[in-house]
């Protein structure tokens, strides 16, 4: 029995009574249940983006490169020269990875892989940006962190692997605001010819609406809706709204849409992403300023007597709509018998602009698909800023022993070594990938367009907790300083906007920040924002997660000898830090895993200062004389000297200081002041690199030099020692060791 619309019942959808008296006006009655769970998807925050559309058009979005903007079609696309262009998206599935982690994960790897192959490009690389609670904890979170983070990488492992694209980099967190709500943040690219770009619009009416790929189950209903608000306990029983992914049936629809795309048969093309049949039916008539009729009969489904409402929303995985030039339909169902995959000419594009479903030939859903799909409200949510976090006396700061520090800093799993994630991945799928995970940024050859892309996703939660605006600046300052220390030039972003409810004043106003952070940082390195994601409702009882814009940026190396790594190379190469020694010890890691500290006002990121450092270090690689380049990050100086000698296949140590260094050794050692890169070059290049940073006006310490089996640090007259096999230990195993514990 169909149920009656009730104010309860619009409410259980996530609308409001302003958003319901919209509906009543736009369709000039009352929509029946079908239509409400419709427009519930449609309208949801997943979908329309009502909370944030405001402020990502804050974003530049424009470039000398950008064929696709943000916002026009599934993903992104720019030019990388020689006729070629890549896309590429960041995508959240951090509710579902919640409730369901393995499955949450690996249909997020299925999720991000269609969109990309729906643009007609072949995925060619995935990364992936991950942040869990503690897992060194004892007790219930610990248990769960822990459970969270096997079955996440699990599930990404199990998709790439399977689907033949190798995850070849990213980056996890660890903070006590994920307890209970990961992000499980998923990044593809994929190359294409930049003129056979496929576009998501229903053309030409008449033509034919196919339906191709798995059958439609109950899996994953209301999924949007669900990402669309607040984690619960009781919503983690919600697991109809956690999909189901079948990778080697997400390789046969792969290969089967490019070689439709390049048949010239195929006159527009969606996902059945999130809202699944719902989302692909009327936004592709939006785009293409059409209608699309289709019938529920024809629709292939796996399990008996579903209804009209599960068919629409049902979200199952690897589904594709494809518009058909017409003439072409036998070509095209050729193509789907080759690759063995379920398919069903389910409708027809039409000219009133009208989204209109049947049922076995009875009219079930009538609405306009332009509004339905562009025209939900928009909203400005009240915006207030948190208290400002607890200061800090560095006088009254205690000075424990650094040698200690720096080891409990190495096993923090934050900077430990990811080698047991790592593992699970195939990297080497493809055999295009050049610098592994684990670096600064990950190196892939794309072979078909003979072009070195490098690609990382970064973001300090800890900074943006604090101060969302300057974490923001800095997550994209990193990325590129990440991508420079590769040898390459910084092109594009896509981002994924990680925030708490939007209704909650301080949580708005984390996300306005941010995004005017991020904005002002992508223009002033040049790098438009092409697409991602904005996840909100990151919340468990015990309150939001910290803001985490997570920022995914490509860049390009133009010849391969440019190719540079972040370990040490020679004994006896002199090693320099290009920039300021610094002093900034608010946000660090070192104030929160040493002193338990989340306090004080994080660094503060000059621009002019940030992009000099950055053109100096991409000139001296250029110039061949550069062995090694790393950022300094999280942990500071010491860490990040540390993982120089130490993440390369030999490990090499290094005698290094500055001696002129007056202050506390622990804030020459763990301050977190931005724009500085470590280099390394042999000893006959090093009055090249101080003549050219004196030129150019870039301070440089020349800190020592590499060799030995220690690591060796005078901290303003203090010298400190650790073997390597010290500091490789709690690096290397600690989120091993972890993940070891035999939790019941």
């Amino acid at each position: 029995m169909t149920p009656t619309i009730t104010p309860e019942l619009v409410h259980r959808h996530g609308l409001s009574e302003h958003e319901f008296a919209g509906i009543k006006a736009l369709l000039g009655r009352e929509p029946n249940f079908t239509e409400l769970g419709v427009f519930s998807v449609m309208w949801s925050e997943h979908c329309s983006y009502k909370n944030t559309r405001r402020e990502l058009k804050k974003f530049p979005t424009t470039g000398p490169r950008v064929l696709v903007k943000a916002g026009e079609e599934n993903a992104g696309v720019i030019d990388i020269g020689g006729g070629w262009a890549v896309a590429f998206k960041m995508e959240s599935h951090n509710h579902p990875s919640a409730v369901e982690p393995f499955q949450g994960a690996a249909t997020g790897v299925g999720g991000i892989i269609r969109d990309i192959f729906t643009m007609g490009a072949r995925p060619v690389f995935l990364l992936n940006s991950l942040r869990f609670g503690p897992i060194h904890d004892e007790g219930e979170y610990g248990r769960k962190n822990r459970k969270l983070i096997r079955g996440v990488v699990a599930g990404i492992a199990h998709y790439g692997n399977c689907i033949g694209v190798p995850t070849i980099g990213g980056e996890v967190y660890f903070d006590e605001s994920y307890n209970g709500n990961p992000l499980v943040n998923v990044f593809c690219l994929g190359i294409l010819r930049r003129t056979e770009i496929a576009r998501g619009a229903a053309s030409g009416v008449g033509n034919a609406v196919f339906y191709v790929g798995s059958e439609t189950g109950r899996d994953g209903l209301a999924g949007a809706a669900f990402a669309s608000r607040d984690l619960t306990e009781e919503s983690r029983a919600d697991r109809p709204a956690v999909q189901v992914g079948d990778p080697f049936r997400g390789k046969l629809l792969l290969e089967a849409c490019l070689e439709l795309l390049a048949s010239g048969a195929v006159a527009g093309i969606q996902d059945m992403g999130a809202a699944g049949l719902t989302c692909s039916t009327c936004e592709t008539a939006s785009r293409g300023g059409t209608g699309v009729q289709i019938d529920l009969a024809l629709v292939p489904k796996r399990e008996p007597d579903m209804s009209p409402y599960e068919i629409l929303l049902s979200e199952s995985q690897e589904r594709m709509l494809i518009i058909v030039q017409r003439g072409k339909e036998e070509q095209v169902k050729r193509i789907f018998e080759k690759w063995d995959l379920p398919y069903s000419k389910v409708g027809t594009v039409t000219n009133d602009g009208f989204m209109r479903v049947l049922d076995d030939g009875s009219v079930e859903v009538e609405i306009p698909a332009k509004q339905l799909a562009d025209d939900a409200p928009i909203y400005e949510r009240e915006a207030a800023p948190p208290p400002a976090p607890e200061s800090i006396d560095i006088s009254k700061l205690e000075l424990l022993d650094p040698k200690r520090s720096l080891l409990q800093l190495l096993k923090h799993p934050s900077i430990a070594s990811k080698n047991w994630i790592f593992r699970q991945y195939d990297h080497t799928v493809r055999a295009g990938t050049v610098v592994p995970p684990g670096s600064d940024a990950a190196v892939f050859y794309v072979r078909e367009a003979n072009r070195f892309l490098a690609a990382t996703t970064d973001c300090n939660s800890l900074y943006c907790c604090l101060d969302p605006r300057e974490g923001a600046r800095i997550a994209v300052a990193e990325a590129a300083r990440n991508l420079t220390c590769s040898g390459a030039d910084p092109l594009a972003v896509t981002d994924n906007l990680n925030f708490g409810n939007p209704y909650k004043p301080e949580n708005f106003w984390q996300l306005r920040e941010a995004v005017e952070g991020l904005a002002e940082a992508c223009r002033r390195f040049g790098t438009p924002v092409t697409g991602g994601n904005v996840s909100l409702y990151n919340e468990s009882p015990q309150g939001s997660i910290d803001p985490t814009p997570t920022v995914g940026m490509i860049g390009l190396i133009e010849d391969e000898a440019w190719i540079t790594r972040q370990y040490f190379r020679d004994q006896g190469d002199i090693v320099f830090l290009v920039g300021e020694v610094g002093h900034e010890i608010g946000g660090s890691l070192y104030l929160k895993a040493v002193h338990g500290r989340k306090a004080g006002a994080p660094p503060r990121l000059n621009f002019e200062k940030e992009l000099a450092v950055q053109q100096l270090v991409r000139e001296l690689i250029r110039t061949g004389i550069v062995k090694s380049a790393h950022d300094c990050s999280e942990g500071g100086l010491a860490v990040a000297l540390t993982e120089s000698c130490i993440s390369g296949s030999e490990k090499i140590g290094a005698t290094v200081g500055a001696p002129d260094f007056q202050g506390r050794p622990d804030i020459f050692l763990f301050n977190e002041s931005q724009s500085r890169i470590i280099i390394s070059v042999a000893p006959e290049a090093a009055a090249q690199v101080e003549s050219r940073a004196e030129e150019v006006g870039v301070p440089l310490v020349r800190l020592g030099e590499v060799g030995g089996r220690t690591l060796t640090i005078d901290a303003g007259g203090t010298s400190f020692v650790w073997s390597l096999d010290q500091l490789h230990d709690p690096w290397y195993f600690s989120i091993v060791r972890a993940l070891a514990h035999q939790d019941l």
